[in-house]
């Protein structure tokens, strides 16, 4: 099984410690099926512990091309906002509802709420949600517009949210 480094179009340091290189790069593999050779574009990781796979071939690659551009690492900009909503785990319908009650929101207004909607498919879909999600997740856009009726800021929401989780 022979692979060959056809080209590499970038190196980058993963971190901040170079511990290890993104190396952007077309190989030439067999494929495990036919045993033809199959050329493609691919991202390997390259640690210098690594002595495994592709590792060794890329380590001499890189000593061969000493003046090769290798990228410095940039930190990523921080998670916005909104990045950081989504990725808060769902709450059950359960843990949803003991939050609500716990900060002294009655289910009941919340019924109140979707009742007040006018006629339609987004209210028969907001009750369809209110009554049988067995999970919410915080960037459902009813989650939204039910807090803002309800007077809750998006941080207000991002705190009971946390707190829920624990029950």
């Amino acid at each position: 099984m022979a692979y060959t480094i056809n080209t590499v179009q970038k190196i980058t340091e993963g971190d901040a410690q170079r511990s290890y290189l993104v190396i952007e790069c077309n190989i030439t593999a067999p494929d495990p099926i036919t045993g033809l050779d199959e050329s493609f574009d691919a991202t390997h990781i390259q640690r210098d512990s690594d002595a495994h796979g592709l590792s060794p071939l890329f380590k001499q690659w890189i000593e061969d091309n000493p003046d090769f551009p290798i990228n410095a690492y940039v930190q990523p900009p921080p998670p916005t906002l909104k990045e950081l909503r989504a990725q808060m785990p769902p709450l059950t319908a359960r843990q949803l509802r003991l939050g609500l009650v716990g900060n002294d929101i009655s289910l009941s207004s919340v019924t109140a709420t979707i009742e007040a909607m006018p006629a339609g498919p987004d209210k028969d879909k907001a009750q369809i949600e209110w009554e049988y999600a067995t999970s919410f997740n915080r960037m459902h856009p009813l989650v939204a517009s039910i807090g803002a009726v309800l007077g809750l800021s998006n941080e207000r929401i991002d705190d009971m949210w946390t707190s829920a989780l624990n029950l």
